[in-house]
């Protein structure tokens, strides 16, 4: 079974519903980043709120960063779901 294959999400309903948890949480954190930069965008107009505004930039920069990621958990957590015939093999062996 290899990564990023889309059937992998199609195996059992364990693992379609894993896979919207993971979606859910990869727009949500897609969302927070883009507010962050429209936020510290609007921040930058004046100068007295550039603090702030660096601060939301650096904030949605780690949130677009943490989006691979998700995915990257996701894919492996699906692997691991269909892998169980062989993990069954290893424990009898």
């Amino acid at each position: 079974m290899a990564l990023f294959r889309h059937e992998n999400r199609e195996k059992s309903e364990a693992s379609r519903a894993m896979w919207a948890r993971y979606e859910i949480a990869y727009t949500c954190v897609d969302f927070g980043a883009a507010f962050a930069f429209v936020v510290g965008s609007v921040l930058f107009f004046w100068a007295s709120t550039q603090i702030p505004a660096t601060w939301l930039f650096l904030i949605g920069s780690i949130l677009f960063a943490a989006k691979p990621t998700i995915r990257l958990v996701r894919e492996i957590h699906l692997y691991r779901m269909g892998d169980t015939d062989d993990l069954a093999q290893r424990l009898h062996s």
